[in-house]
């Protein structure tokens, strides 16, 4: 079994049957109590099969499965506070168990939820964007019984990339990025994982950013391949001058559209509505070549009709060579 995750290696039945807990993904969402009760009967590593397992077979060894999330910030207000959504996302993180989230929007009481809820297994790196603990966080969560953080780096969107909390690009609000050089620890490789979270305001700045971000990039030593996940807040199509940039200019894979598995495209930004079949997809994960990508899914689960957030996480299986 891969190293820190455990999966469904039950019956094609079982397997049939633990979809409805799974996400809603190929059908309506799975009722709060359905899903809970599954995740209840062991949360992490418990033996409900994740929606990549389930729509792709179980994972090999050396499989590497990714998550990108914008977690929605842990507000009070309601509806869809935290303390109304944190059930839900436990339901589903637990149940899908990834070796690596990149997050966007925690704040840092929210993470510390997350990491609770997960297990002891997970850790995260990530700092404040107007620095320490204060201001949303584009965290990085990892199975430690699978990853080991050998170096991180954050630094800000703007043309004072080292200033904390510089913003000189008109963005709506302060971005930035983390980074960190994993060693995986099922197969003695490594790689980067660079997560972000561009403006949601100015596509100048979304323009400007993403070039920032390849050329910091590029600029990394040693050379490894690069996971590169974010809510980039502008859709992942040919014309999008942000996606060109990054796809078509400097290479980088889209992993949905190159995953030779993938479910039903449905726009990632729901804001807590049904979501749009075919929409806008803003969240998304890119790899350099040389990873090789297995499957994709969006995960549309939802408890009853509690979302966990307002985005939908964006999940792929990989293997990186």
């Amino acid at each position: 079994m891969p190293v820190g995750r455990s999966r469904c290696f039950a019956l094609r039945a079982f397997c049939a049957i633990a979809v409805s807990a799974v996400a809603g993904v190929f059908g309506p969402p799975a009722p709060a109590s359905q899903a809970s009760a599954a995740v209840a009967a062991g949360g992490a590593g418990s033996n409900t099969p994740s929606t990549l397992d389930v729509f792709a077979g179980p994972a090999l060894v050396r499989d590497l499965e990714v998550m990108t999330f914008n977690l929605r910030y842990g507000s009070t207000r309601q509806p869809n506070s935290w303390a109304q959504r944190r059930s839900v996302m436990r339901t589903l993180l637990t149940t899908e168990q990834p070796d690596l989230i990149g997050t966007q929007e925690g704040l840092v009481t929210q993470l510390r939820d997350v990491e609770s809820d997960l297990g002891a297994r997970y850790d995260y790196i990530g700092t404040g964007r107007e620095g320490g603990t204060r201001g949303e966080f584009t965290a990085i969560f990892y199975d430690s019984t699978r990853l080991s953080p050998l170096e991180n780096r954050h630094f800000w969107l703007s043309d004072t990339p080292e200033v904390v909390a510089s913003n000189t690009w008109g963005g709506g609000s302060i971005r930035m990025v983390t980074w960190v050089r994993f060693l995986d620890l099922a197969t003695g490789g490594q790689f980067y994982a660079v997560n972000t979270h561009l403006d949601n305001v100015s596509d100048y700045a979304r323009q400007r950013s993403a070039a920032l971000i390849r050329d910091r990039l590029a600029a990394l030593t040693p050379k490894l391949p690069i996971v590169l996940t974010g809510d980039f807040n502008t859709p992942a199509q040919p014309d999008n001058a942000v996606y060109n940039l990054l796809v078509n200019q400097a290479g980088y894979r889209d992993t949905w559209t190159t995953a030779p598995a993938r479910n039903a495209g449905y726009g990632t930004f729901h804001d807590y509505r049904p979501p749009l079949a075919g929409g806008p997809r803003i969240d998304w994960i890119l790899v350099t070549r040389g990873i090789t990508v297995l499957a994709s899914v969006i995960n549309r689960y939802a408890g009853g009709a509690q979302f966990p957030s307002d985005h939908l996480p964006v999940q792929a299986r990989l293997r990186l060579q």
